[in-house]
């Protein structure tokens, strides 16, 4: 599954859906895909998902990897700090232009 964030101030973004339920859990949202946060509500989500991201535990580092094996999946991790910056980017865009962050699952 898939999740696809939408607003009328920034361009669409689409996340795994982990990562994107993570990322709703974090802001405070209920999980209900598809949902949305109006616009007076945008500055409370990203405080929280900001306060989501700072205490999150840090990733396991990397288990050895096989020397045959040159995956991109065994050397490098995307932290969550990393994974949210598209979406507090469409947030800080819409609180500028008081408009609402919408999400729905798409494949």
């Amino acid at each position: 599954m898939l999740i696809r964030f939408h607003s009328p101030a920034f361009h669409d973004i689409t996340m795994f859906g982990a990562d994107g339920k993570l990322m709703l859990e974090l802001m405070g949202m209920s999980g209900k895909i598809p949902s949305a946060v109006n616009a007076e509500d945008l500055p409370a989500a990203k405080a929280k998902l900001l306060a989501g991201i700072e205490s999150a535990p840090p990733p396991p580092p990397p288990a050895e990897a096989d020397e045959n094996d040159e995956s991109d999946a065994t050397r490098f991790h995307v932290s969550l700090k990393t994974r949210a910056l598209p979406l507090l980017s469409m947030i800080d865009a819409a609180i500028a232009k008081d408009a609402y962050v919408m999400w729905e699952e798409t494949r």
